[in-house]
């Protein structure tokens, strides 16, 4: 014959947690954070476009030398030398500039792709990168961009 036991106790209330540190934390100061030591190639840049943090891997890829001397620097017109996707490559004018996905994505508000020409160090080299952006929020407003980049093969 089966037995069964039934006991009651009081009702068993949850208690209140407290919000970890990083709920306090800006998310692209979170995400800066992320990126400084990823191992993708990624780059996080605030709604000044000012860069917040490169990945070693992002750096080496656009050809930016030493993380630490990228951030704190304005992407476009200082640390990305952007080329057209002509034949013979020239500088990209401000406004194509601005279409580029880690910039879009803060203009927008939403995902951005595209594929960016870069130039290399040496000046007649140049690299294309894929790039997926999405912008970071602190609330409702958009504070910056997070940036992925994949080398494109021919």
């Amino acid at each position: 014959m089966a037995h069964v036991e039934l006991s009651l106790t009081g009702a068993i209330v949850p208690q209140a947690r407290t919000p970890a540190d990083f709920e306090f934390v800006a998310s692209i100061e979170t995400w800066a954070a992320t990126v400084a030591t990823a191992a993708e190639p990624c780059l996080v840049i605030d709604q000044d476009l000012i860069v917040q943090a490169v990945s070693p891997s992002a750096a080496e890829l656009l050809g930016l030398g030493k993380p630490a001397e990228v951030v704190g620097q304005r992407l476009l017109g200082g640390v990305l030398r952007l080329i057209d996707f002509t034949a013979e490559p020239g500088e990209l004018d401000e406004p194509e500039a601005e279409k580029i996905a880690p910039v879009l994505a803060i203009r927008s508000g939403r995902l951005a792709r595209g594929l960016i020409r870069v130039k290399g160090e040496a000046d007649d080299t140049h690299i294309t990168v894929d790039a997926i952006a999405t912008p970071l929020l602190d609330g409702e407003s958009v504070v910056g961009s997070l940036t992925f980049f994949s080398a494109v093969r021919y």
